[in-house]
């Protein structure tokens, strides 16, 4: 997850030790590079390399040199962070797009790679800012992001050299220095527990080999004995026959003395999507109730094997170097069956969150409200505002819950059902447009399952959904080969709704390539499809459709006769709006196929028409378009007329409406409303 901070913190520095590092890596800074010695201007940022071993404090270094230097970049802070706990590599178009959205710049869904990674160094061009890359994977990762500005700042933190990036030495880490490891632990125990043995802490040091994340949890280990000695721990340490590094010796320790419902609990959050943990999830990975789960995660944050999160919901982090020993001790202790249902449960919880987090923005419905009464309590929001903040905070975590679920290719029935929950409360609280980037990757999710689980119905409505995104950021081409393949599918699966929106769609993206034949040809069959099915509302809007490619196309008698059947649609079910504007279209057709007169009766019908229907903005358009045709007979005393008529109706609104100064005022049939969250796979329970 990325995130800005636009001013630097202000708070005191905990931060212990590492005074030479800190000291190397400010003079790293003001270091000339490279292209300064050779007289060129650097084309690019600076980049400082933290290396280390997790649990080294190399987070908490680059944090410390942040805090130190923020203040020479007026634009602030911006950070990344490039390998997600359970240690999978974060896609760099993730990354981008989630630096991009923290400079509050657009994202459009689904775009490559290269085009999001582009913007964000475009983004950075004229700025200061300083940009911290947590847990770097690799050198490609870290060069798709580095800002092509010298006055920006690179801030990596990686295990090892980030071969590939030139000019860049690392400060690699090892151990904390005596002194200040012996100060962390008396942070967090009382300190007379190491002055009346100085040489057992000191030796502790050694064992732990100085690494801040161990002697975290060696503290917490003491903090929770008051009666045990310093020389007590290194005793037990030493006892351990185990292998491995200092951090995976303590944590065995620790966890071997938690109860057992205690130490099970601690091994299942390994099973954390993105490493977040909130109360509802270890409930449900651990089976006992929320407020025993809170009352856990809270032990475990003290004792250093949590890292509380900054959020308005109790949320907390298992610490990355924790992360893959969790793992391992939950092979070790655990069946694997007993791990896939805990999962399970915690997906099902998920699932029932997301339907409650829903349901409370639809309290008008008889349906919502009887199923939100039916949930516990504990799973029911308080307000519709408490479910958009929990979605909003909870959302890295649940994007990450959809990918496991499907990656793990065994909970196929709960990923889907996630899926479709995720989606729909997405599209309730925050909008279709403003989620479209999320909601691209879960249709993607979907689409993968339905190719593996061979749905074609599902298919289907997952490549429509990727279309119209497609579509609707200019990827047309794109969008229509996803539309034939939904089409494809929607046959295979004999699903008329998906059939039938899928060839009005390839239509579309015809129109919009500009091939008006094939788009008439396609908006045909579409029409034939509704006609064959009895839906007119439909057909309705198709006959305009083909209308309009005809129009395009420069047909204007086919033209004439779609838009007077699409008259004759609305007339017959009933919807004036719709009349009268096709009857608005059918008038705009006649004057171009050089019937003025025919058009300014056709006009006059649609604007009693949308007086009737009470479209006041509809009436100022057409009021317009009279204006327009009366001044083009000769009549520019009624087009005054009629002008002033729409500006009475609309003041200074009427720009806006007619949306150009060349007074030819269109007023279209309304598309298609393609519903981009929709996930048909669902039971109707969902």
């Amino acid at each position: 997850m990325s995130r800005k901070d636009p001013k630097p913190a202000t708070a005191p520095s905990r931060f212990l030790g590492r005074t030479r590092e800190l000291k190397e890596l400010r003079a790293d800074i003001e270091r000339a590079g490279l292209d300064t010695l050779a007289g060129r201007k650097a084309p690019r940022a600076r980049v400082l390399l933290i290396a280390g071993r997790p649990g080294s404090g190399r987070t908490a270094l680059a944090e410390e040199l942040v805090r130190q230097v923020a203040g020479r970049y007026p634009d602030g802070v911006l950070r990344a962070r490039l390998t997600d706990p359970d240690g999978t590599p974060v896609p760099v178009v993730r990354a981008a797009r989630d630096l991009l959205t923290a400079l509050e710049l657009p994202t459009p869904p689904g775009a490559a790679e290269d085009e999001l990674a582009e913007a964000f160094r475009a983004a950075l061009a004229g700025r200061r800012t300083l940009l911290v890359l947590d847990d770097a994977a690799d050198a490609e990762q870290v060069d798709a992001l580095l800002p092509e500005n010298a006055d920006c700042l690179v801030v990596a933190v990686a295990e090892g050299p980030l071969t590939g990036i030139a000019d860049v030495r690392p400060c690699t880490l090892g151990g904390l220095d005596t002194k200040s490891a012996v100060a962390l632990l008396c942070r967090h125990i009382d300190p007379v527990r190491v002055t009346v043995d100085p040489r057992a802490a000191e030796a502790l040091v050694e064992t732990l080999q100085g690494q801040p994340a161990a002697l975290v949890l060696a503290a917490g280990w003491l903090a929770a004995r008051p009666q045990a000695a310093v020389a007590d721990l290194a005793r037990h340490l030493h006892a351990d026959p185990g292998d491995g590094t200092p951090l995976a010796r303590i944590l065995r320790l620790v966890h071997s003395a938690l109860p057992g419902a205690a130490a099970r609990t601690l091994r299942l959050l390994a099973l954390a999507p993105a490493g977040d943990v909130d109360p509802h999830t270890a409930s449900a990975l651990a089976g006992c109730s929320v407020d025993a789960a809170r009352a856990l995660l809270d032990d475990f944050a003290a004792s250093g094997l949590l890292r509380p999160l900054t959020s308005p919901l109790p949320r907390y982090e298992v610490p990355g170097c924790l992360h893959p020993l969790l793992r391992s001790l939950a092979r070790a202790h655990d069946r694997p069956a007993e791990l896939q249902l805990a999962r399970a449960r915690m997906l099902e919880r998920t699932v029932r969150l997301l339907q409650s987090c829903r349901a409370i923005t639809e309290t008008d419905s008889p349906d919502s409200r009887e199923r939100l009464n039916g949930l516990p309590a504990a799973l029911r929001f308080p307000s519709p505002r408490a479910a958009e903040v929990w979605l909003g905070a909870r959302r890295p975590a649940l994007l990450a819950a959809a990918r496991l679920a499907v990656a793990d290719g065994e909970l196929d029935t709960l990923a889907r059902r996630l899926m479709s929950q995720l989606v729909r409360a997405m599209a309730a609280h925050f909008g279709t447009q403003a989620a479209a980037g999320d909601l691209y990757d879960i249709h993607g999710l979907v689409l993968d399952v339905a190719e593996r689980r061979d749905l074609p119905r599902e298919k289907a409505a997952a490549l429509l959904n990727l279309a119209d995104l497609d579509a609707r950021t200019g990827r047309t081409a794109t969008a229509l080969a996803r539309y034939r393949a939904a089409l494809d599918a929607g046959r295979e699966a004999n699903d008329p709704y998906a059939a039938g929106r899928a060839m009005e769609s390839v239509g579309g993206a015809h129109l919009e390539l500009g091939d008006y034949d094939r788009a008439a040809d396609w908006f045909g069959r579409a029409l034939a499809h509704r006609l064959a099915r009895g839906e007119r509302v439909d057909a309705a809007r198709l006959y305009g459709r083909i209308a309009t490619a005809a129009t395009y196309a420069g047909r204007y008698g086919e033209a004439l006769r779609n838009w007077r059947a699409a008259v004759a649609a609305h007339r017959k079910n009933g919807d004036v709006a719709g009349q009268a504007r096709a009857l608005s279209e059918l008038a705009r057709v006649q004057e171009y196929a050089g019937r003025p007169a025919e058009s300014l009766r056709t006009c006059q019908e649609a604007v009693e028409w949308a007086r009737r229907a009470e479209d006041v903005r509809l009436q100022a358009a057409l009021q317009l378009r009279l204006a327009d045709t009366l001044e083009r007979l000769g009549d520019p005393t009624a087009a005054s007329l009629h002008r002033g008529a729409a500006g009475r109706m609309l003041g200074e609104e009427i720009r806006g409406i007619d949306g150009r100064t060349d007074g030819d005022t269109e007023v279209t049939a309304p598309e298609q409303d393609s519903n981009a969250c929709e996930i048909r796979s669902a039971s109707d329970e969902d």
